[in-house]
C-alpha cells in the first residue's frame, strides 16, 4: 500500500512541478530535494561548457554533487589545480562525488596513479572500466586507499553489457569493488533499470540516472521518465538497498550538448520530485 501512495504522490509532485515550469521562465530552478539521497550530476552532461562555467550551471540548476570526467578535469592536474577545483566547488555548496569513466589495466604504475589522484581530489568512488586482468592490483589498490571502483557498463557489445556481468566480475572481489550503474545503458541492454538498482544491492557506488526512448542499441536520448526509467521506482530501489550517502548519483543527459540547460533543469525537477515523494512517504 505504501508503493502506491508514493507513486500517487510521484505523479501529483511532477504534475506540480510541469504546470509551474509553464507559468515561470526556463532559468526558475525548483526547489532542491528533502534530506536523503544527494542528486549530483556527470559534468559530462555539460561538456561544451568551460570548468567555470559548467558549474556555475550546476550549482544554478540545484545539484549538491557533481562527478568529474577527465575532459574536465584531468588525472595528470597538478596540486595547484585541484586545490583550484576543489575551491571553486566548495564555494557553490557543493561536493564532489566521483571521477570517471577511468580505465584499469595490467598497468600498475598508471592504476596507482588514478588512485593517488582520486585520494588528492577527495572523492570516494572511481567510475571505472576495468580489464579483467587487472582485479588483482585493484583488490590490492581498494584496500590501500579505500577508494571504491564502480564499475560502469556502456551498454551492448560492451564487456560490461548486462547487469549479471557486473556481478560475476566483482564476485570474490574486495566489497569495495562494485558497480556505477549507468541506467540508459542497461535499458539499451534490455534490462529493467529497477530491477538493476536491486540486484547490486550492497555493490551499488554510483548511478547515472539517464533515460532512452527504447530498449534497444540504438536509440534516443530522452528527459528522464519519457522513455523506459521508472523514476520512482528507481529511487525507491535506491533507498531500499541503502544507496551509500557517500555514493554518486549523478544525472547524466547526453543530448543537445550545445544548449542543454532546459532539459538538463526538466530532468532534475522530475528526479527531484521523485525523490521528496519518497521522502514523504517514510516520514
Amino acid at each position: 500500500m505504501m508503493h502506491h501512495v508514493s507513486r500517487r504522490s510521484f505523479l501529483a509532485a511532477t504534475a506540480a512541478v510541469a504546470a509551474a515550469s509553464r507559468m515561470a521562465s526556463q532559468n526558475a530552478w525548483a526547489a532542491a530535494p528533502a534530506s536523503g539521497l544527494q542528486l549530483g550530476i556527470q559534468l559530462y552532461s555539460l561538456r561544451n561548457y568551460d570548468v567555470d562555467a559548467a558549474l556555475k550551471h550546476a550549482s544554478d540548476v540545484g545539484f549538491k554533487q557533481v562527478e568529474f570526467y577527465s575532459g574536465m578535469l584531468p588525472i595528470n592536474a597538478s596540486a595547484e589545480q585541484l586545490a583550484e577545483v576543489k575551491q571553486k566547488v566548495a564555494d557553490l555548496g557543493m561536493t564532489i562525488s566521483a571521477h570517471g569513466v577511468n580505465a584499469f589495466n595490467q598497468n600498475e604504475a598508471a592504476n596507482r596513479k588514478i588512485f593517488e589522484f582520486a585520494k588528492a581530489l577527495g572523492v570516494k568512488n572511481i567510475s571505472a572500466d576495468p580489464s579483467p586482468e587487472s582485479f588483482a592490483q585493484l583488490d590490492e589498490l581498494v584496500q590501500e586507499f579505500d577508494i571504491r571502483i564502480a564499475i560502469h557498463n556502456h551498454g551492448p557489445r560492451h564487456r560490461y553489457n548486462r547487469v549479471i556481468d557486473v556481478l560475476r566480475a566483482i564476485e570474490n572481489h574486495d566489497e569495495r569493488i562494485g558497480a556505477c550503474a549507468d541506467l540508459g545503458h542497461f535499458i539499451r541492454s534490455g534490462e529493467n533499470a529497477t530491477e538493476v538498482v536491486r540486484l547490486l544491492k550492497g555493490r551499488l557506488y554510483g548511478v547515472h540516472l539517464k533515460d532512452f526512448a527504447e530498449m534497444q542499441d540504438k536509440t534516443e536520448g530522452v528527459i528522464l521518465g519519457k522513455g523506459h526509467l521508472d523514476v520512482a521506482g528507481v529511487i525507491d530501489a535506491l533507498i531500499a538497498v541503502d544507496f551509500p550517502s557517500d555514493g554518486a548519483l549523478s544525472l547524466e543527459y547526453e543530448e543537445n550538448p550545445e544548449d542543454p540547460i532546459a532539459d538538463i533543469t526538466q530532468c532534475y525537477k522530475i528526479a527531484a520530485a521523485a525523490i521528496d515523494s519518497a521522502n514523504q512517504a517514510r516520514s
